[in-house]
């Protein structure tokens, strides 16, 4: 098995290389600036540049893992972090990733593998199905979300669900004290299920974690965020150990995703302090919809790599080709914004200190 996955690992020259940190760059600016791990762009990122899908996600889960171990500490010291309610999802999320991984194995072992151009095409149309059906939603919702927020008085996370477990009062019930909730364990249990096979299968398993925490269990936003980074640290040291196993880790990639990335999340997480959560919404929902589209756009071509259309094959390449402009485009177009707005506020705070520093010498004068 190993033997067989090595043969898909990509050769990495100076210009991919070049290409994968910026990958890490943009990853990591959205990843602080929308407060996600930014796997829905690192993963098809990579997959664009010509590397196996199921490598593209085990390289990317191992590099969060780190991520997720640092941005956890931040959000435990101020106090955002329910240990206990992560502790309870990781029983099931550990599970939802060994799914994801014996999934993928098979693939691989089974019809999926392929030969030349096809290898890894089986595994490559399988995450880019889930990819493109799970991030729509998400995408959509989110957008519809904003347009509902601007008409209506009354802003934050709907109730409904979260009122409609309470009244079924499926026992055990679990009080969870940092998120001042009480959850049913099997409710708990199905939500790190998902939360893990997501993060298995497409290196994202916040867009399931974060939303269940707020509209299923109804935790606050931020202790949402932070206790679903306290969970990735574990999902993603199991998924890198899983994976790795399977001999599915390239480390270079891993590495050269870490070089830029955690830069990114810095510029990101500033842009937080200056740029309006609505806007920051928009561009999330935005970015994810492109993001999606280019999935979908690469689709007939691992159809055609498996035979399963009769596409002519010339196409693969102007297929392969939209697919990265549409990824590429607009992760730069995105962080081409959040650069603005980080480098606008970042003006104004000299031009503020330099009226100040003017003001304090002619008083002093």
């Amino acid at each position: 098995m190993p033997g067989a996955l090595g043969e898909l690992f990509i050769h990495l020259d100076l210009a991919t290389g070049i290409q994968v940190a910026i990958i890490g760059l943009i990853g990591g600016t959205l990843s602080g600036f929308i407060g996600s791990g930014g796997a829905f762009f690192m993963t098809p990122g990579m997959m664009n540049l010509g590397v196996a899908g199921p490598v593209a996600v085990a390289s990317n889960i191992t590099h969060k893992f780190g991520k997720a171990m640092v941005g956890s500490r931040k959000h435990g010291e101020m106090g955002n972090v329910d240990k206990k309610l992560s502790i309870f999802m990781l029983a099931t999320a550990f599970v939802g990733i060994r799914i994801a991984v014996w999934v993928m194995k098979m693939l691989f072992q089974g019809e999926g593998g392929g030969h030349g151009s096809a290898k890894g095409a089986g595994a490559n149309l399988y995450i880019s199905v889930i990819f493109a059906v799970v991030l729509l939603f998400v995408s959509i919702s989110m957008l519809r979300d904003i347009i509902k927020s601007r008409s209506a008085e009354v802003s934050g996370p709907s109730t409904r669900i979260v009122d409609f477990l309470s009244r079924l009062n499926l026992h055990p019930l679990i009080y969870f004290p940092v998120a001042d909730v009480r959850v049913s364990l099997w409710v708990i249990l199905l939500a790190g299920l998902a939360t893990g096979y997501l993060a298995g299968t497409i290196g994202v398993g916040g867009f399931i974690g974060v939303p269940a925490m707020i509209y299923l269990f109804g935790v606050p936003s931020a202790v949402a965020a932070g206790s679903e980074l306290y969970l990735a640290m574990y999902m993603g040291a199991f998924g890198a150990l899983n994976y790795a196993y399977e001999g599915m880790v390239d480390i270079r990639l891993t590495l050269l995703l870490y070089s830029c990335s955690l830069l990114g999340v810095h510029i990101g997480a500033y842009g937080t302090k200056v740029v309006k959560e609505v806007i920051i919404r928009l561009v999330t929902s935005l970015i994810i919809l492109l993001c999606v589209f280019s999935r979908i756009v690469a689709i007939p071509v691992y159809l055609q790599e498996l035979h399963l259309t009769s596409m002519d094959p010339s196409w693969n390449p102007i297929l392969n080709d939209a697919s990265k402009f549409l990824l590429f485009g607009s992760g730069i177009v995105g962080c081409l914004l959040i650069f603005f707005f980080v480098f606008k506020a970042y003006l104004q705070k000299r031009r503020i200190e330099a009226s100040l520093t003017v003001g304090s010498i002619a008083s002093g004068g």
